[in-house]
């Protein structure tokens, strides 16, 4: 969710000061600020900012963002040092709505986390839907100067609120763009990962959110200080998962707690997807994400597919950059060790997403946006297609050979091969080189040779490439496995490896030689014993040979000739993910005793052809 990596991506899009200053005085210049508290049917009440320009010689459509990260500074005479979506939004005349969503900090009424959608509600029933609905019911008849259309829009946490509004939207509604929206909270978004549970991620989001002060005025909360910035090794001297409920957390956390006690993807966390609804969804929409997302790229994606099969009437877009998680709030000219080639955000600030709101809010004759905008990382551009993935883009695999080698071609030696190697829960394998307590959004494209050199990491990779290669679209991995334990997680990483002699011309923010680096391009993980099911977990008869597929997100990306394609296999990705015992159990109640040592099996033969799939494009 949006404040674990916000900071980090804010400062890698290079928002300066200087430019926040020239933007304060233009939004005090230009808006005038004022605050309300706007009724919902149920008599709660919702603290609400707006900012209307100065200039009531024409009317303006409204911008609505809900929020549950506070809509501070707080006071008619308080102003923030920019307006969202953007300062291009703002210089081009919106009238500008922000608002703290019920019971966080201002806003009165309860707060729960990802509020369940409720259909055919009563008359004093309220979700998130219902709240949006009132308040843009209020907005629209009570500030002067609107022209009776309004937008939605919000990224990540706000994401899903604006998705929400996009469900039983109310009529003024004609434009929504959810952002990095969550989605399934089990399958793919924020804390689960295919039901492993991201044990970084999640504690340091609700270590610090629930500590926020919800209220003006109330006593601070000082943050959590850990005992080290080594997050490898807090995470491993914490032991198993429940532990953080005893010594952190203390039942202060409904939805830690929430997690600890619902193990699988049962009736709480089916009820938490709002995918199941979005249906009947009648304004536009544009829905925008990053390739490198460590968050909510699940969601993304899954939001815009889901929209556009359910509402084929519907204009829907997609737009992915080669962003972090919120990185297009910015500039977005690097990530990590990578320069994209020019200002990526504020190329889609300026000409993708003021565009679609003016088209639909102030009904200008903006160019129609294509179904698919996507940037294509490794070649650094952007292109556009009316379907995603492309219509032209056609299936391909690479398969898992002897000696380490990665191959267009099916296995044909009959013998049974295989490689092994042992995992040990005492000693994970590190999801990043860097020594950190967070989850530092470069890791999504960090060098994996830290990696790759241990001995329970598998590595596969083909010839020198002789030509580009373009993968555009949903990835899977489908591996013939085996393990000595009852459970087991399979961690599949594809990797873009760079020639010896690459030069590092190139920015390097981070001082990484680029020769020989190996780019991460996608990697994800499945809990094996939800391998058939999310829902009814099954147990690995100890070395059996089991099928285990699962979906990596897609990608868009160009393996240049000269480079080699990459995938490392692995059972451990810590503390990304917490620590499989290798027994079948509820690993929310493993105890010390349940961790051991297990020794995994990947096989790679003619009937079982371990592989990766996903689909190519063609220049």
């Amino acid at each position: 969710m949006m404040g674990r990596l916000l900071l980090s991506a804010i400062l890698l899009a290079g928002l300066a000061g200087e430019l926040a200053a020239q933007d304060d005085w233009f939004i005090r210049d230009h808006y005038r600020k004022s605050e309300f508290r706007i009724p919902m049917r149920d008599g709660v009440e919702l603290f609400t900012s707006v900012f209307a320009p100065r200039d009531t010689s024409e009317s303006y459509p409204i911008i609505l963002i809900r929020t549950p990260y506070s809509v501070a500074p707080y006071s008619p005479d308080e102003y923030p040092d920019r307006l969202h979506p953007s300062m291009a939004c703002a210089r081009d005349g919106f009238i500008f709505a922000y608002q703290d969503v019920r019971g966080r900090y201002e806003s009165d009424g309860s707060w729960v986390e990802l509020r369940p959608y409720v259909p055919d509600k009563g008359p004093d029933q309220t979700d998130e839907s219902s709240d949006a609905y009132d308040t843009i019911d209020w907005l629209v008849k009570n500030i002067p100067h609107n022209n009776g259309r309004v937008g939605v829009t919000g990224i990540s946490y706000p994401g899903f609120y604006a998705a929400m509004a996009a469900i039983d939207a109310h009529p003024a509604v004609a434009a929504v763009s959810p952002q990095a929206p969550i989605a399934d909270d089990f399958i793919g978004d924020d804390e689960h990962h295919n039901g492993a549970f991201f044990l970084a991620p999640a504690f340091d989001f609700y270590i610090d959110f629930w500590r926020d002060q919800p209220k003006p005025g109330a006593p601070e909360v000082p943050p959590f200080e850990p005992e080290t910035s080594d997050g490898y090794r807090f995470f491993l001297d914490l032991g198993p998962v429940a532990n953080a409920q005893e010594r952190y957390f203390k039942g202060s956390v409904q939805y830690w707690t929430d997690m600890m006690e619902h193990g699988t993807y049962d009736g709480f966390y089916q009820q938490l997807c709002i995918l199941p609804h979005l249906k009947n969804v009648r304004p536009s929409i544009l829905v925008v994400g990053g390739w490198f997302d460590a968050e909510d790229l699940y969601g993304t994606l899954h939001t815009f597919r889901t929209i556009e099969k359910n509402n084929p009437q519907t204009p829907c877009s997609l737009v992915m950059g080669p962003w972090a998680h919120a990185q297009w709030m910015g500039v977005g000219r690097s990530l990590g060790s990578f320069e994209f080639g020019s200002k990526t955000a504020t190329y889609f600030q300026e000409n993708i997403e003021l565009p679609f709101f003016r088209h639909w809010l102030k009904g200008k004759e903006e160019p129609t946006l294509p179904r698919a905008t996507v940037f294509l990382t490794g070649a650094n551009e952007w292109r556009t297609y009316d379907s995603w993935p492309p219509k032209e883009s056609k299936p391909d695999a690479l398969f898992l050979a002897d000696h380490g080698g990665l191959s267009p071609l099916a296995p044909k030696d009959e013998s049974a091969r295989f490689d092994e190697y042992m995992h040990d829960p005492a000693r994970p394998v590190p999801f990043t080189s860097l020594v950190t307590m967070g989850v530092p959004a470069q890791y999504m494209v960090e060098d994996q040779r830290f990696a790759a050199r241990r001995p329970d990491v598998l590595v596969y990779q083909t010839p020198v490439l002789d030509a580009n290669v373009i993968m555009a679209g949903p990835m899977e991995a489908d591996l013939f496995v085996s393990t000595s334990g009852t459970d087991a997680d399979w961690v599949v990483k594809v990797i873009d490896v760079f020639p010896d002699d690459t030069s590092d011309a190139i920015t390097n923010l981070f001082g990484v030689p680029l020769a020989g680096y190996q780019m991460l391009v996608r990697g994800e993980v499945m809990r094996g014993k939800f391998r058939n099911s999310y829902t009814n977990p099954e147990p690995f008869a100890p070395g059996q040979l089991t099928r285990v597929r699962f979906t990596l997100q897609d990608v868009f990306h160009e393996f240049r000739k000269g480079h080699r394609i990459m995938v490392q296999i692995q059972s451990s990705w810590f503390p990304l993910v917490d620590r499989n015992p290798g027994v079948f159990k509820d690993i929310y109640r493993a105890k010390e005793e349940d961790f051991r040592k297990t020794t995994q099996r990947v096989y790679h033969s003619p009937k079982h052809p371990s592989a990766i799939r996903f689909r190519v494009l063609t220049r």
